[in-house]
């Protein structure tokens, strides 16, 4: 999904576009880690694949957590519940505030 600030009706420079793009990142990781957070407690419901019981096996975890977290990011990626959208937007118009005072 691509984010942008609908903020700003001006043309951006390059290093703003960095700097947008660097936000966009951002938000969508910290959207990406609450969701992983958020999932977590489905993850530890798992029975195992043959039925048996689940048991201290730290590789299956660890698989386990990759999986929840290339979820986490997919979501987060495709729109997650909006949370990178709008951090996006409300840095931005916090950022456009305060170049707004500095110019008066």
């Amino acid at each position: 999904m691509k984010i942008s600030s609908d903020v700003t009706s001006q043309p951006m420079s390059a290093a703003e576009g960095q700097k947008q793009a660097k936000l966009v990142d951002a938000a969508q990781q910290f959207e990406a880690t609450m969701l992983q957070e958020l999932l977590k407690p489905m993850q530890h419901g798992q029975s195992s694949w043959g039925g048996e019981e689940k048991g201290d096996d730290s590789a299956s975890d660890t698989i386990s957590s990759f999986g929840t977290e290339a979820i986490a990011k997919a979501i987060s990626k495709g729109g997650g519940f909006g949370i990178a959208k709008q951090i996006v937007s409300k840095v931005t118009l916090e950022n456009q505030k305060n170049s707004e005072k500095k110019i008066s």
